[in-house]
């Protein structure tokens, strides 16, 4: 097989892996959206703000430190003990919750009824006080985040490379995991919203607010619940984006990656933003070694973004969403 053959091959293979984050970004977009009909411009501050709780919950970092020190004077940092990996996550997931009812209770609650683009507004205002909030009680500077997961080139065949059908290609251990956790939380948030009573009821407050609520389903607990299920996302999407490239006020522009990916899948399908962030991934990787080298390069900043203008001139609605049609 020819080298270059090889080499397009392992370059779509970490493009599925690169998608695959991109769409644990998107996945929090469609799941407000969906019961809410609210566009989360906050879900990027959001994964930077639950992995920065994480890293400082493990090192057992003091909140607000800075502030208190300068405010009360001294110098505390830290409790002086550390938290095991496990612990701290579901900490950290505690926190999130926490976080839902406090976005629900001083802010989406007041704005009911109003239009879209005031809600839009007002996450845009969240999104921008919960940087502040984070660096105020986490301070602002890179921090490394491991929680067990394996990284670094896979090791498996030859010491070298990841074999597939005779042939080595070079693979970050984490990309696969994060393939797997993702394929396992999409498969999660399905079954949950299938099978269950909560799961229903979200659906169905998607579907019509006012008749919701006439079979007596409380929108602010089913929107208290969608903020912390979408919380929970953005944790597991800032793990792996913490741990692959370091916890820094950088990781909350991901979600400016997830915004191509939900205009291919479509706003409201959970399986769009998987098969969006899987062609946003391969399609950028394939183009940069196919066309980057004659146009000097650098194309991933702005393939994401031109191919969904393409399908928002030809397809609006995204390869899953529902088509809107207004009666005059």
């Amino acid at each position: 097989m020819p080298d270059q053959l090889i080499f397009a091959m392992e370059v779509t293979l970490n493009g599925l892996m690169a998608g695959v984050l991109y769409a644990l970004v998107a996945l929090g977009f469609v799941l407000i959206y969906k019961a809410s009909g609210i566009f989360n411009y906050a879900q990027g501050v959001m994964a930077l703000f639950a992995a920065m709780t994480l890293v400082g919950i493990m090192q057992g970092q003091v909140p607000f430190a800075h502030l208190i020190n300068a405010i009360f004077g001294g110098h505390v940092t830290h409790f002086g003990w550390t938290m095991p990996s496990i612990l701290a996550i579901l900490l950290t997931v505690a926190v999130m919750v926490v976080l839902a009812w406090l976005v629900q209770a001083l802010v989406m609650k007041h704005l009911v009824g109003q239009e879209p683009i005031i809600l839009f507004m007002a996450t845009i205002g969240l999104a921008y006080f919960l940087e502040g909030v984070a660096d105020l009680m986490w301070g602002s500077e890179i921090k490394t985040l491991d929680v067990g997961l394996p990284q670094g080139i896979n090791l498996w065949i030859d010491d070298t490379t990841f074999n597939i059908f005779g042939y080595g290609f070079f693979i970050d251990n984490l990309d696969i995991v994060a393939t797997v956790i993702a394929a396992l939380l999409v498969t999660g948030l399905v079954l949950f919203s299938q099978y269950t009573k909560q799961g229903r009821a979200m659906r169905a407050v998607a579907d019509d607010h006012q008749a919701a609520l006439s079979v007596g389903i409380s929108l602010n607990f089913i929107w208290v619940l969608v903020w912390s299920v979408a919380g929970f996302v953005a944790l597991v999407a800032g793990i792996m984006w913490g741990t692959k490239s370091g916890v820094q006020f950088s990781l909350s522009l991901i979600a400016l990656k997830a915004l191509p990916v939900l205009m291919l899948g479509g706003f409201t399908s959970i399986p769009g933003a998987i098969v969006g962030g899987l062609i946003i991934g391969v399609g950028e990787k394939l183009f940069e070694f196919l066309v980057g080298p004659m146009v000097g390069g650098a194309t991933e900043n702005w393939f994401a973004y031109v191919l969904a203008l393409l399908f928002l001139v030809f397809r609006p609605q995204g390869l899953f969403g529902e088509k809107i049609i207004e009666r005059v």
